[in-house]
């Protein structure tokens, strides 16, 4: 997440490293968050603008994707964007270098199978930033500049941020991907999003992170789904 601070001072990145699995190249990358893996498969992933982010099995009901890699030991959030899929691990659980065969050998045999992403019947995809009717003018500067200048530099780094609100000057975000839990997203937040914020957006005082309503969403829709099957079992 700390690429945003590079929309006011350069910073080299880290180097690309590209491996091959059986028949395709899956490019990763390192991210702020040493706990979280960018893997780039070098085909689209989505097939339309938006991300997902899945953070635990049970949310992920609308990915088969997402699912397949939850099943490997060590897996505890999966962000999945037009191009690229973001994998966080534990904290101090397994070292990449035991995660990433099994990882690669998941993405490779899932694109080989032609199975879709997202299910048809998805809607969870990121909506955050389409204005509004009620949209008063300042939230449709701040959602333009999230999606214009904030949201793709933080994509490079694996991660999504996701917009909430706006209210009595404070924007409150959601931290997706490799931005949740990273270390330096409280210094990215403050000394990157929020100087650009106030520079561009005078309203703004501050910017907040939040938790993620989108994957609240998610747990609650699976919480319902799985209470209405157990009763559909319970009356056979």
């Amino acid at each position: 997440m700390r690429s945003v601070l590079r929309l006011f001072q350069k910073s080299a990145r880290q180097p690309w490293a590209i491996q091959p699995v059986r028949n395709m190249f899956i490019q990763t990358q390192t991210t702020p968050n040493p706990n979280s893996l960018k893997f780039v498969p070098g085909i689209q992933v989505l097939d339309h603008i938006g991300t997902y982010d899945f953070n635990s099995i049970e949310s992920s009901r609308v990915s088969p994707l997402a699912r397949q890699l939850f099943r490997i030991d060590g897996v505890t959030r999966v962000f999945i964007a037009t191009d690229f899929i973001s994998v966080t691990k534990d904290d101090n659980d397994q070292a990449w270098n035991l995660l990433k065969p099994d990882i690669f050998a998941c993405l490779m045999d899932f694109f080989a199978s032609n199975q879709p992403v997202i299910l048809d019947d998805a809607s969870l995809g990121s909506s955050d930033t389409i204005i509004n009717a009620d949209d008063d003018e300042t939230t449709i500067m701040i959602k333009e500049l999230l999606d214009t200048r904030i949201r793709p530099t933080v994509q490079e780094d694996g991660g999504d941020i996701r917009f909430v609100s706006f209210e009595d000057g404070i924007v409150k975000l959601a931290l997706q991907g490799s931005c949740s839990g990273c270390p330096s997203s409280s210094v990215t937040l403050k000394n990157g999003i929020e100087n650009m914020m106030q520079f561009y957006v005078p309203e703004v005082l501050s910017v907040e992170a939040v938790d993620d309503e989108i994957a609240k969403m998610q747990k609650k829709v699976f919480e319902e789904t799985d209470e209405k099957l157990n009763g559909e079992k319970g009356e056979k």
